[in-house]
């Protein structure tokens, strides 16, 4: 198995990030410098998460090698001057040590070093230069890569230019220092502690939301009446959102509409308003095609190319904007549907949920056989709410014992940090798998903690990870940058929370690969004895703080409406968040009923295709529905003026398009339809 696990696991962590960017992003209508830029950072750190377990279990078992290795000749002799003696007596005072076993997930000397520098230096030039800029280069309202790549830089100037300081400041630090000498290791050890550094003071302040959010979350979830309400409260707040997106668009498009009847064809700036149009949603595009048609209005007012440039860039923001917020009210209006079809299914005495809107739901292999109706009904009505408060019970054990943990690793004798005492016990029995698994347990749910108060504090919600290929660009980038950014600082945290870090923890051990080329922390000792050690036990305080709630009353005290059950303003938000939700509902069943009435319609006069309009029967004048139409209208004309008439109502709209008020009969009877209807179901 030599190396084999590390190459098992690169691919299928390869995989993995392909799956979620798929599942996340759109791959065919994406840049593909945004798909290549996300991806690429997603899989460097979810390689960090899924290798550091095995690179944990490999410096054990060197470190049992090494330990061996210094003491192999008294147990020797014991066991030379006892062999004879060995088959009639038993010598309880003479310890013989344990052949090292190698562990399953081995990996060779050498190769991990060159491993992690690969992982690391690219994971920091993608988050640190390459994101930025990328996210900067979309934006930008320019018409030329020249100009997108000038206003990139000039946006993140101010951004590189803090970074630089910082740096800066310690390699003078460093410099003046007469016990130092100012090498090119010493100068990645200070970049690399800058960034740490940076890493973990964003790092406390999630994972203190984090560690008691998640929980309580899961706590409060096993109540439906909780989750409804809170449904209802995100949904009015949505609504505000969805309303501002909305006219935030449409003043954009009118300023659109005035340039691009002000530019005509022929003038030099033409090219730039037809960029700006791109951008624009088809349904705009199509109403500024008529209106420029019909207008004969001249205006003289004509744009400058730098207004040209800011209203691309408004445009841009406005569309994303937009989209964003259409699809978050989408996803808010599928789970209130759920939640209230669960509230339904548990007043029912019949243990078959009951969907209101079957027709959204997925009919494939899994809800025929696995999920069936009825076990869906025993899963949200009856086990759903006790697994939830287990799983809440779990985690927030977990919690506590990472908070115990960050507020004591720094006591090697005794050792108090929970997290180095099973790795310790584990590493007596040699048991690798359970080393490799509750590493890489404990780093997922710290991931977790972290990552996801970013997406789910108010604050932050301008960046939301859609699933359904409904993510954009801004946000991808985004997640990958924030990924690479607190990924090395948090599982640096981690070995230092298992006492494998020997610049936190001062134990002559073998380091890991990983820390190895970290470099030296003592280089800066008022961080490596100063800031990772204390810094961390902030996080006790944030605990408190996010368990009483005073995060989000300060938030809501500034205007950020929060969630808080105890608030008049939050009770009429879910009043009104409820009447919406019934609002939306009774027009998706007007759809659905439609869409059921045109079904039926088709079942029975054996209608093919998913158009049954009129132009459908056009070639079979013998069909049942002909023959009722010839029974039912009575004309008052010849039969051979009926026959036309009837010909002219089954055949398509194209030839009244011309004399549309042609269509009416003596009798008040239309037998043609006007051209935006051209099809019976249309309307539906």
């Amino acid at each position: 198995m030599s190396g084999a696990a590390l190459a098992v696991v690169v691919v299928v962590v390869f995989f993995l990030a392909l799956c979620l960017l798929q599942r996340y992003g759109d791959l065919r209508k994406q840049q593909r410098m945004v798909l290549f830029g996300t991806l690429l950072s997603w899989y460097l750190c979810f390689l960090i998460v899924f290798i550091l377990p095995l690179d944990v279990s490999t410096t054990i078992y060197k470190q049992c090698v090494h330990d061996n290795s210094n003491h192999p000749t008294p147990v020797t002799r014991a066991r030379v001057s006892n062999e004879a003696e060995a088959s009639s007596s038993f010598y309880p005072s003479v310890s013989v040590p344990k052949v090292c076993e190698k562990p399953w997930s081995y990996i060779p000397d050498g190769v991990l070093p060159v491993f992690w520098r690969v992982v690391y230096w690219t994971s920091q030039f993608l988050t640190w230069l390459l994101l930025p800029f990328m996210q900067s280069y979309a934006r930008s309202g320019a018409f030329s890569r020249v100009g997108k790549i000038k206003t990139a830089l000039i946006e993140n100037a101010i951004y590189y230019g803090t970074y630089l300081l910082i740096f800066i400041s310690l390699v003078i630090y460093v410099a003046a220092h007469p016990q130092w000498k100012f090498t090119w290791m010493e100068l990645q050890t200070i970049g690399i502690t800058a960034a740490n550094t940076w890493g973990l003071f964003l790092l406390v302040l999630l994972l203190g939301y984090g560690l008691v959010e998640i929980p309580r979350s899961y706590w409060l979830s096993s109540s439906h009446g909780y989750l409804l309400a809170k449904t209802y409260f995100k949904a009015a707040k949505m609504a505000t959102e969805k309303a501002a997106a909305e006219e935030n668009l449409a003043d954009v498009m009118e300023e659109v509409a005035a340039v691009h009847e002000s530019v005509k064809y022929n003038h030099p700036l033409r090219k730039c308003v037809d960029t700006i149009l791109t951008k624009c949603p088809t349904e705009y595009q199509e109403e500024m095609g008529r209106n420029l048609e019909t207008s004969c209005e001249e205006r003289n007012i004509l744009p400058s190319k730098r207004g040209l440039v800011t209203l691309h860039k408004k445009v841009i923001t406005a569309v994303q904007r937009h989209g964003q917020t259409q699809v978050q009210w989408s996803i808010l209006l599928d789970q209130a549907f759920h939640l209230e079809d669960v509230a339904k299914s548990q007043s029912s005495p019949i243990r078959h949920f009951a969907h209101g809107f079957p027709s959204a739901q997925h009919h494939g292999w899994i809800s025929r056989f696995i999920y069936t109706p009825t076990v869906e009904w025993y899963w949200e009505c009856v086990f759903r709410q006790g697994f939830y408060k287990l799983l809440a019970v779990l985690l927030g054990l977990l919690s506590a014992a990472v908070v115990w943990s960050e507020c004591t690793f720094f006591s090697t004798h005794p050792v108090l940090s929970l997290f180095a005492v099973f790795i310790q016990m584990a590493e007596k029995q040699y048991n690798y798998i359970c080393i490799e698994m509750a590493c890489f347990i404990s780093i997922l749910f710290l991931c977790v903690c972290v990552y996801s108060t970013v997406f789910q504090i108010r604050v932050f919600n301008y960046y939301h990870l859609v699933p359904h290929h409904q993510t954009d660009a801004y946000s991808l980038q985004f997640s990958g940058m924030l990924f690479c950014r607190l990924t090395p600082p948090l599982c640096l945290n981690f070995l230092g929370l298992i006492h494998m870090d020997s610049a936190i923890s001062h134990q002559d051990r073998i380091q890991t690969s990983y820390t190895s080329i970290m470099g030296s922390m003592r280089l800066l000792s008022f961080i490596s004895d100063g800031f990772y050690i204390y810094y961390p036990m902030l996080v006790l305080l944030l605990c408190f703080a996010t368990f009483y709630n005073l995060g989000s009353r300060c938030l809501n005290l500034l205007g950020f409406h929060q969630y808080i059950t105890d608030d008049d303003l939050t009770s009429d938000l879910v009043d009104e968040g409820k009447e919406l939700i019934r609002r939306e509902r009774r027009k998706r069943q007007k759809v659905e009923d439609g869409g059921n009435r045109s079904w039926a319609w088709r079942e029975r006069y054996g209608v093919q295709g998913t158009r049954a309009g009129y132009t459908e029967l056009k070639d079979n004048q013998n069909s049942p529905l002909t023959d009722i139409k010839k029974s039912v209208v009575k004309f008052t004309r010849r039969d051979r003026e009926t026959e036309e008439q009837q010909t002219g109502l089954l055949q398509d709209n194209s030839s009244d398009e011309s004399s549309p008020n042609r269509s009416r009969t003596t009798g008040g009877r239309y037998l043609s339809l006007s051209a935006s209807r051209t099809d019976f179901f249309d309307d539906v």
